[in-house]
């Protein structure tokens, strides 16, 4: 039951206030086309109250979801009259009728087939016939009328009837209180014309009256004529007007003769009608059904006070258009208060309200029925008005469950009690059941909250203001589900069959009985009277059924409330229903005050057979197939398009999910009962034991062995259906909110299924029947429901909308006594563990439901449904399924534990193994399990997979800088796999991101190798030369020049030598494909290189030359872009030019290299300070203290030229030639310039080497100096001055000698 919102459309006429006021009623209206499966109104229909001035209308589908459905009309100043309200259909317009006791309405809405564009109606919602009511007019006079006061000057009429004729004109019978009926007719809806007014009198005779003034002269008319009932029929392109007079007499009138043509007494047909005569008659009613086969059918309610009477008749045509009636049944009733009642062309439906004010409802077969038994309709009892609370039991909590489980409380009434418990405070708009919920809660402990004066309360106290409060909240709800619950109205379908009760506040929907659920509901006058069961064709057998299900009766009325609480405990605790029905019956036998064990032992004595009709009740009972239900295909296939989409959606509203799945909680809740006494009452057999049976031991045993098993298992069952039927679910995504779990199931899955199934039986039936359609959906719900079967589409749709909890239930419930689906129930319990992070206990599942894989279907279609490539075995699929959800939840451990233990099950499958330790690698990996990961990558037997794993522990453990364990393991028989992948990343990646290179000179370090480390780390530097020209890179490549000397210095002599890598060489990686040329073809060999052996000393010399790059980066770093890949020569130049004198003489010096340039370098630059200024000095400074002095001279005095000198002295003492060609260059250089020659300069030179220095001083025009340097070297071999020329003495005399 969904609660309805209706909008209100106000219609106003100038009419007085004032009249009688009537009961409320109710109708319906059924489309024609309700009945046949492909049409758009199929299992559509209208259904209506009045009450006062208010008419509300409400479009229903068992289909569809019709929105804007529902509409309030109110009538202002009005009173909607009994019968007031009629509906019928045309081709395009559905048209409503409505009388009231001073005017007339119409409203013509568009029909269902008109109102959508395709024929193929595909959509979950459709719009109703009453979405654009609030459009229409309410003032348009051509749809409804005033009616004079001349017409009602004597009273307001007290009953009416309205139809359409087949010219499309409404014609409106209005009964009078002085008696006769008046028809006001309004012109049809799409021509023009006046109103118009007809009175049928008793004299046969009719006078129009023109326009609203009466002509004709009224006759004498008896209060007796007053009407009572009124009803018409249109026969033969005549309208039949039938009218039920005060008087007792049922008079027909012709609106197309205007004359009476047939008037009946009805107390002919009422056997001792003494006394009758007198009564006023005020509860007659009257009813037509008309069919093809039994023609019109009348039947009259005579209300006589405890001798209530229907009587049949069936209107017959003589000749002369002349009438009879036939008589055709006459049928009692002892119900003191009728409310309604319907007639078909078959039975008559009535429901009436007895002095309790409980609802009954029968029915009876008028044609076929000598005993005039009426048929007995089980209603639905109304809510307990005591709620029972275990000692062990929450109050707030068992309340809840009982206001809101299902077949108690309608939402409309908690809404209701709601508003009133909070004093109106505000509107409730969302009444999905679940936030229902939360506001019932907040609001009776808030009220409970605030009238708490205490500070402190025992546990026992607080637990009665609990109840207090509760209990106040659940009579509110019990009131107004009494009100919306009363009986307004009864309809029956002529074309589906379908019986509706219309109460106040919803619909009620009959469904057929069961012949077991029949049995055990059954009054006992109706047991009694049964002569024969549907159970059973052999008469003795089903004898035996009918003293049986009264023992069963006996046993039930003799279960206390309490022991059915101990009974229900039991059950959801799991412990043994025969247990625990011996208790019950040991609490019967001690508080047997009335004799009820006697009575049932005496019924027991006369039944023959019990053990048969036992076997007969058990099979009726139990729902298990041989084969599974539906099945997972197309909706029948082979069918046409129309009949797929109106399958597609039959039975799949919210109100025709409600209906099924609450019969089904009812079937379920009654066939729990009849187990329990079914069990307590063989549990009395075996206590009786040879005093009962006939069979004796034999008989026992079959008892004991078979037969007390048997109903214990169905107890089981059928508590665990009446259970999963009442459990509500958590917040879902679905569009119509479903309540309880088992309508989440069958919206969602179940229905297409059950659909399947039975239209796969009857391909060319398109006509739906009520009784036959929803019983067998019901019998297949419950079907698919029952645990024992081997379909599992229930807990699958549990887990699909992710109610964890409620099929964490379901599991634990079927536990000990289901044996089918054990492993898939496993299966789906661990999921739940998983989604409520209780991994071990998912993982501990999950291993449980492998041994049950090739056993169970959904475990198959589970592990059948990979995309990759197959396992081996279905366990190994299994297993492969269950790893990847541990890890798309993310729970590594569980996967490897879990993959441990697939491994010992793939002893065989090497492909299975290998992926297994992958994924052990790979978590224990993620882990940070580096050494364990390291294990499983041995333990893998795939090579390729192996490679791959070793290439990703490399990369990871370099990632996270975990290095040390990457150096330190063994690496059996994968040391080249090792090297050549920690190679191949470090030449294809960038060398300052990553530490591949560091990485594998500590490998090969912490293994000894120290060529090899040497040779490593020579690469790096060779690279970070060629592709990092910074500072950074630079200072890398001296530690790296320096590193590979260390380990050559740690070799022997004769082995301290490396093969140099070859510059721009393509580095070939195991398994890499071969690389092709710009045309597309393979490129040949690569030619063979000559290989350079490089020994320490050459090793030196990089470094050496590595270092004085740096040292000129750091000087000057725009450098170091073109300095990482210079030569030794340009480094001096590069050297000179920054003014690292020092470094470019090592340079030389490593080299061999001649240091003229260094010398000319430095004499330029003396050359520049001479001549500079102030900016120029300030500048030297930095690159004169670059290079070391031998004594450095800090006085006011010294200048940076002045240092500059001394330095250049300083390198021509250091630095001598045995020709002196440094100071020539030099002299040459400052010559070549114009700057004249320091003394200490000259002094130097022409002690080594006179001859040159004068040649240069010629070669430069200077000839005075070279004048007194002749003249000083003559006197120097003189002997005066000659040690400035570095000349001997002796040399002296030797030349003077000679």
């Amino acid at each position: 039951e969904r609660k309805t919102d209706f909008r209100t459309l106000l219609r106003c006429l100038s009419a007085l206030p004032g009249g009688v006021k009537f009961p409320d009623s109710a109708g319906a209206f059924h489309y024609e086309e309700s009945g046949k499966l492909l049409s758009v109104t199929s299992n559509r229909f209208i259904h209506w109250s009045t009450s006062g001035d208010t008419v509300q209308l409400v479009e229903q589908s068992l289909d569809t979801n019709l929105l804007n459905n529902a509409v309030k009309l109110k009538f202002s100043h009005c009173t909607v009259l009994p019968g007031g309200v009629n509906i019928q259909e045309t081709l395009n317009n559905v048209i409503i009728l409505v009388c009231t006791n001073q005017s007339i309405h119409r409203l013509v809405l568009p029909h269902p087939s008109r109102m959508y564009r395709s024929e193929l109606v595909t959509e979950l919602h459709m719009q109703s016939i009453f979405t654009d009511v609030m459009k229409l007019s309410v003032q348009d006079s051509s749809h409804s009328a005033v009616i004079p006061s001349s017409v009602v000057q004597t009273g307001s009429p007290i009953t009416s009837t309205a139809w359409l004729s087949q010219s499309g004109e409404a014609h409106y019978a209005l009964a009078s209180p002085a008696g006769g009926i008046m028809v006001v007719t309004l012109p049809p809806h799409d021509t023009q014309g006046s109103v118009s007014v007809l009175e049928l009198k008793r004299s046969s005779m009719m006078w129009r009256l023109s326009g609203w003034m009466p002509t004709a002269i009224r006759g004498e008319q008896s209060p007796a004529d007053l009407v009572l009932s009124v009803a018409v029929r249109e026969l033969e392109e005549d309208s039949f007007i039938f009218a039920l007079c005060q008087d007792h007499k049922l008079r027909m009138w012709s609106f197309r003769e205007q004359a009476c043509l047939l008037e009946a007494d009805m107390l002919e047909y009422m056997p001792a009608c003494k006394g009758v005569k007198r009564l006023s008659g005020q509860g007659h009613r009257l009813r037509l059904a008309f069919s093809s086969t039994t023609g019109l059918c009348l039947c009259v309610y005579l209300a006589v006070p405890q001798r209530g009477q229907f009587a049949v008749l069936q209107l017959v045509a003589t000749d002369n258009n002349r009438y009879s009636l036939d008589h055709i049944s006459s049928l009692f009733t002892t119900q003191e208060t009728l409310v309604d009642f319907a007639l078909t062309s078959t039975d008559i439906w009535g429901v009436w309200v007895d002095d309790s004010n409980t609802t009954v409802v029968k029915y009876i077969n008028f044609e076929h029925n000598t005993a005039g038994q009426w048929n007995q309709v089980f209603v639905q009892p109304p809510p307990e008005e005591e709620v029972h609370i275990g000692v062990d039991q929450d109050p707030r909590e068992t309340y809840l469950e009982v206001l809101f489980s299902p077949l108690r409380f309608t939402a409309s009434a908690i809404v209701k009690a709601l508003q009133i418990y909070r004093r109106g405070s505000e509107r409730i708009t969302d009444v999905s059941w679940e936030t229902l919920k939360k506001e019932v809660t907040v609001a009776v402990e808030s009220e409970l909250q605030s009238s708490v004066t205490e500070f402190e309360f025992s546990q026992e106290e607080y637990r009665q203001l609990q109840v207090e409060f509760w209990s106040k909240f659940y009579a509110c709800c019990l009131q107004y589900q009494e009100a919306l619950s009363m009986p307004l109205g009864l309809t029956v379908s002529q074309h589906t069959n379908m019986v509706c009760l219309l109460k106040k506040g919803f619909v009620s929907f009959l469904l057929p009985c069961f012949a077991v659920d029949h049995l055990y509901l059954s009054y006992d006058e109706y047991l009694f009277s049964e002569e024969e069961t549907p159970l059973t064709e052999d008469p003795e057998v089903g004898r035996d059924i009918l003293q049986l299900v009264q023992c069963l009766r006996l046993v039930s009325d003799a279960v206390s409330g309490e022991m059915a609480y101990e009974m229900e405990k039991a059950l959801e605790h799991l412990q043994s229903p025969e247990r625990a029905a011996e208790l019950v019956l040991e609490n019967m036998l001690s508080n047997d005050n009335d004799n009820v064990i006697e009575d049932i032992q005496n019924k027991l004595q006369d039944i023959r057979n019990p053990m048969a009709a036992m076997m007969v009740l058990l099979r009726e009972l139990d729902l298990e197939t041989d084969s599974e239900v539906g099945g997972d295909g197309p909706i029948t296939p082979g069918q046409s398009l129309n009949m797929r989409i109106s399958l597609s959606q039959l039975y799949g509203s919210s109100s025709a999910v409600s209906v099924v799945c609450q019969a089904v909680c009812h079937m379920t809740m009654t066939r729990a009962l009849f187990c329990r006494d079914l069990l307590i009452l063989q549990k009395l057999y075996l206590r009786f034991g040879d005093n009962v049976f006939l069979g004796g031991g034999a008989q026992l045993l079959q008892l004991q062995q078979d037969l007390i098993p048997r109903s214990s298992h169905l107890l089981s069952s059928y508590y665990l259906l009446k259970h999963i039927s009442q459990t509500h679910v958590v917040s879902v995504s679905a569009v119509l909110s479903p309540q309880t779990v088992v309508e989440l199931f069958y919206q969602t899955a179940a229905r297409r299924i059950i659909i399947s199934h039975i239209y796969s039986q009857q391909q060319s039936n398109s006509l739906l029947h009520w009784s036959h359609m929803i019983s067998n959906v019901v019998n297949l719900l419950a079907q698919l429901l029952w645990p024992s079967n081997p379909g599992f589409q229930f807990p699958e749709c549990l887990m699909a909308n992710c109610q964890y909890t409620q099929l964490q239930e379901y599991v634990r419930l079927i536990g000990p006594w289901c044996q089918v689906n054990i492993g898939s129930c496993r299966f789906m319990l661990g999921q739940c563990y998983l989604a409520n992070g209780e991994g071990q206990k998912a993982l501990q599942c999950f291993q449980e439901a492998a041994t049950e894989v090739e056993k169970e279907e959904f475990l198959m279609r589970l592990t059948g449904s990979e995309e990759e490539e197959p396992a081996s075995t279905p366990r190994l699929q299994y297993y492969n399924k269950v790893l990847r959800l541990l890890e798309d939840v993310g729970l590594p451990e569980l996967v490897i534990q879990l993959a441990s233990l697939a491994i010992t099950e793939a002893v065989s499958d090497v492909n299975s193994q290998a992926a297994l330790w992958t994924r052990i690698f790979k978590h224990h990996l993620d882990l940070g399990h580096n050494s364990e990961a390291y294990e499983a990558l041995t333990q893998n037997p795939d090579c390729s997979m192996q490679l791959d794993c070793l290439r990703q522990l490399v990369v990871v453990l370099c990632e996270r800088s975990q290095l040390q364990d990457l150096v330190q393991f063994p690496y059996v028989n994968l040391h080249d796999e090792v090297v050549s992948i920690i190679e191949s990343r470090a030449r294809g990646l960038d060398l300052l991101a990553h530490n591949y290179y560091e990485l594998l000179y500590a490998f090969h370090i912490n293994r000894h190798n120290y060529r090899k480390a040497g040779t490593v780390m020579f690469e790096f530097g060779m690279r970070l030369g060629r592709e990092v020209r910074t500072r950074l890179g630079l200072q890398k490549q001296v530690n790296c020049y320096l590193a590979a000397l260390n380990c050559l210095r740690l070799i022997r002599p004769e082995y301290a030598w490396i093969v140099q890598p070859a510059s721009g060489a393509v580095y070939e990686r195991p398994g890499a494909s071969p690389k092709r040329n710009s045309d597309g073809e393979f490129s040949s060999e690569p030619v063979k290189r000559q290989v350079d052996i490089l020994e320490l000393r050459d090793l030196e010399k990089e470094y050496i030359l590595s270092r004085s790059r740096l040292t000129l980066a750091q000087h000057h770093p725009p450098s170091a872009a073109i300095a990482g890949s210079a030569s030794a020569v340009e480094m001096v130049s590069l050297l000179v030019q920054t003014g690292l004198f020092d470094s470019a003489l090592s340079v030389c010096q490593t080299f061999r290299l001649n240091l003229t340039p260094v010398f000319e370098g430095l004499t330029f630059k003396c050359v520049k300070l001479q001549f500079g200024g102030e900016e120029t000095q300030n500048e030297a400074w930095s690159w004169l203290a670059a290079n070391q002095l031998s004594s450095v001279v800090n006085t006011k005095e010294s200048s940076a030229t002045d240092e500059a000198w001394r330095l250049l002295a300083s390198y021509l003492d250091r630095y001598s030639s045995s020709n002196a060609q440094y100071h020539r260059c030099v002299i040459n250089k400052l010559l070549s310039h114009g700057v004249p020659l320091p003394d200490w300069l000259v002094k130097s030179y022409k002690a080594v080497d006179a001859a040159s220095l004068l040649r240069l001083f010629l070669n430069f025009d200077l000839l005075d100096a070279a004048a007194e340097l002749v003249l000083e070297y003559v006197d120097a071999l003189l002997g005066r001055g000659h040690q400035y020329f570095g000349i001997e003495v002796l040399q002296i005399i030797s030349t003077v000698v000679h």
